[in-house]
């Protein structure tokens, strides 16, 4: 089997294949017998770790199609070879490849910080502040002002305690950062699960509520700290902490003082970005023009209890029964579901809406004629239009009469004949297509045989909606029309060849499909509408 080389893999392609969930639980197979220090793995080792629900056939395809984008490697299994049909048989070992581990790290990195939710850590201000107070004794005893000279800091204790500052520091602003994203997706996604949310929101705004007091208490602890510290000097810490880094950093040939000297720089530059970045989250510039993260923290936190309780509002407005307008259209639509015929939806379709003919709004010949020989654009200001004459008696009476005869009442009854034979026409079309498509059972879309142009939109219409109500990570979906009336049940095929539909259109192509169309109307209970 040819190998791939570095620039021609392509690891991550599986996760966009048509089975993305197979090659996902080989890869994870392969990535526990790494971590079980183990190099190979034979097919019959994968399908052993997959259970026996899983095809052989499929297994071994998709390792091979693996290898080919590189996140497997291939090395021929001849330690089994007994005879010269064994040798000649393809048989393979597999290991995991430098490019499909990498995929598979990045891909773990990546769920686990999707998943995070995070926390308010309000231990971490306490440490934060403890350690903050410790350095302020090195601090004072490095630079005692007048009571006499100082005390030089010890490098390690004064290294440790900043390398735990920051540790704890960091932790909190990424905690802090996750937590407030988890928040809006709980938020979000309140309605999946009222009862959850309604159970959990209680415990989480007293969570949050301490975490404020906590917050508003140390943070005005670390930031007086903070300052204590710079009064009394923290370049020196910052300096020390760099020198015993650069000990490791630079070169151990002492003659090269140029690149100690550069690796110290770096790293001075590197704990001062630090302690800028630990200051500004507690201590707010002067005069108010930057807000410190802590008190933008604090307002997100309490904006998010605001919109907790918003939504809680919300729900409790929804259980209690208090229309919407989303709530309206759905009891309207059921009143159409349950009108008796079609001229009692016609009746309640113009008591809801009050869509009739407005015959009391009529026109002049001449203003018709007029309008024919100079036509007014839609978009033309009301400015520049041609002005509207009104009679006179209108404005000054309220009323309008023309004299002679009113207009005769134009008979549409034709029209509505025909729109009529039109709508019965389209009817049987449909009712025809649906007929022709409802399937026995389940079938695969190649025993569809020809379709006319109704039977064609029809089906285009249920593919559509199938494929439109499936989760990218699902292989079967059922759902049924936006009219309730067919059941469309969806699966794919693994390896399934491409197929090809014949009508009178033309050829529809794609990969093969079960297909299962089901008829939830007796027969004879539809009507044109």
């Amino acid at each position: 089997m040819p190998g791939r080389t570095e620039s021609s893999a392509q690891p991550f392609a599986h996760l966009q294949a048509q089975n993305a969930p197979l090659y996902r639980a080989i890869l994870s197979t392969f990535v526990r017998a790494k971590q079980r220090f183990t190099v190979h793995l034979r097919p019959e080792d994968v399908l052993a770790e997959l259970g026996a629900g899983t095809p052989a056939e499929a297994v071994t395809a998709a390792l091979t199609q693996l290898a080919e984008w590189g996140n497997l490697r291939a090395d021929p299994d001849t330690g089994r070879v007994t005879t010269v049909e064994d040798f000649h048989r393809a048989r393979y070992l597999y290991q995991l490849s430098p490019e499909g581990h990498a995929a598979e790290q990045a891909i773990a990195v990546y769920s686990e910080a999707v998943a995070r939710r995070g926390a308010l850590q309000s231990v971490a201000l306490s440490d934060i502040a403890a350690q903050l107070r410790a350095l302020l004794v090195v601090a004072t005893e490095a630079n005692p002002g007048d009571s006499g000279p100082g005390i030089p800091p010890d490098p390690a204790k004064t290294h440790l305690l900043l390398m735990s500052l920051v540790d704890r520091f960091t932790g909190l602003a990424d905690n802090a950062q996750a937590f407030m994203a988890s928040l809006r997706r709980t938020v979000d996604f309140a309605d999946t699960e009222v009862d959850v949310f309604l159970a959990y929101k209680e415990q989480l705004i007293s969570y949050i509520e301490r975490f404020i007091a906590d917050l508003a208490n140390r943070g005005a602890e670390i930031a007086a700290l903070a300052g204590r510290i710079e009064a009394a000097g923290v370049l020196p810490l910052l300096e020390v902490a760099a020198r015993r880094e650069a000990t490791d950093a630079a070169p151990a040939d002492e003659a090269d003082e140029h690149a100690r000297q550069a690796a110290t720089d770096a790293a001075l530059a590197a704990w001062q970005q630090r302690w800028r970045g630990l200051r500004d989250w507690f201590v707010s510039a002067d005069g108010g023009g930057r807000q410190s993260q802590a008190r933008l923290l604090r307002a997100a936190a309490i904006g998010a209890i605001r919109q907790l309780l918003g939504t809680v509002t919300a729900i409790n407005e929804r259980r209690a029964g208090r229309s919407d307008r989303s709530a309206d259209f759905r009891t309207l639509a059921l009143w159409f579901a349950q009108a008796p015929d079609d001229e009692s939806a016609h009746r309640l379709w113009h008591t809801a809406f009050g869509l009739s003919p407005a015959r009391h709004l009529t026109t002049t010949t001449e203003s018709l004629a007029s309008a024919e020989e100079r036509p007014v654009a839609s978009s033309t200001p009301w400015a520049e239009a041609p002005p509207l004459e009104i009679s006179p008696r209108l404005r000054r009476t309220g009323s309008y009469e023309r004299r002679g005869s009113p207009n005769r009442v134009v008979d549409r009854s034709e029209q509505r004949r025909l729109l009529a034979d039109r709508a019965e026409r389209q009817a049987a079309e449909v009712a025809l297509a649906r007929a022709a498509l409802v399937t026995p059972g389940p079938i695969t879309l190649s025993r569809l045989g020809e379709l006319d142009s109704a039977e064609f939109r029809l089906f285009l219409h249920l593919l559509g909606d199938a494929l439109a109500a499936r989760r990218p990570d699902a292989d079967e979906v059922v759902t049924t029309t936006s009219d309730g009336t067919l059941l469309v049940r969806l699966a794919r095929l693994a390896d399934a060849p491409q197929v090809r539909i014949v009508t009178e259109d033309g050829v529809l192509t794609g990969p093969d499909h079960l297909i299962e169309i089901t008829d939830l109307v007796p027969t004879g209970s539809l009507t044109a509408a």
